[in-house]
């Protein structure tokens, strides 16, 4: 029996509205923050070694979604009460694994407690930097990391929203360390007119800090499994093309 027209029209609107409806379930959207050289705004432009990592797995997998750069704390609330949320680069902790659903890692990292040469300061455990003030940022790992080992902001930790004010503080005598990722240490101080080899000493060595792992890209835990899976295999992908190789050789 042919469908006369008006029922043609009515099945085309409620065919439309569920495309419509896919397309919003399957819109992404992605924050990060200033962490150069991992992700950083160059004119207006999102750039970085993780970002263009991330910028591979979209293309690989066909997905299109844009980019938001914002202070960490907020994008990490964001991506832990909004649905289809990717944040990067995020470290992976044991205090954050249940609060993420973790894809792969983007990016190597190692992170340090540094001083000033002139300082002095010499650390065998974590317990000696107790006495001294450390830089931080805002809900950053480094910042949760020393606060599970007793650290307290507005005790000995001075937490900033911004990586370039913590080398500022130390660089200005403020705080009398900095815990911070190698890589982008090396990189603020270099920004700064400065040389990273005379600058800055790394004191302590953090390295169960998720560092060995790297940093991740993670998902909101109200994505879906299938979402998750297909950035996976998208990120397992492009490491197995020499994507990855060739992008890490840039930036390292």
């Amino acid at each position: 029996m042919p469908i006369c027209p008006s029922a043609r029209a009515l099945l085309f609107v409620v065919l439309a509205g569920f495309v419509q409806l896919a397309v919003a379930d399957d819109e992404i959207r992605i924050v990060t923050e200033e962490l150069p050289p991992y992700n950083m705004t160059e004119d207006g432009r999102v750039t970085g070694m993780s970002t263009e990592v991330v910028q591979a797995v979209l293309e690989e997998i066909g997905q299109q979604a844009s980019i938001q750069s914002m202070p960490w704390a907020r994008a990490y609330d964001i991506a832990q009460n909004a649905e289809n949320v990717l944040i990067y680069s995020i470290t992976r902790t044991a205090q954050r694994e249940k609060l993420f659903k973790w894809v792969g890692v983007i990016a190597p990292t190692h992170w340090f407690l540094f001083s000033l040469p002139g300082k002095h300061i010499q650390l065998d455990h974590l317990d000696d930097a107790r006495q001294y003030q450390t830089a931080t940022v805002q809900k950053d790992a480094g910042e949760q990391y020393l606060e599970t080992k007793g650290f307290t902001v507005g005790k000995n930790l001075q937490s900033s929203n911004k990586y370039e004010h913590n080398y500022a503080k130390l660089k200005a005598g403020r705080v009398d360390l900095w815990v911070a990722n190698e890589l982008n240490a090396r990189y603020l101080i270099r920004q700064a007119g400065d040389d990273p080899a005379t600058m800055v000493v790394p004191v302590l060595s953090l390295p169960d800090l998720g560092s060995d792992d790297g940093l991740h890209m993670a998902f909101s835990l109200q994505t879906a499994d299938a979402v998750v899976e297909r950035f996976r295999l998208g990120l397992q992908a492009i490491r197995r093309n020499g994507t990855y190789d060739a992008i890490a050789r840039k930036w390292l």
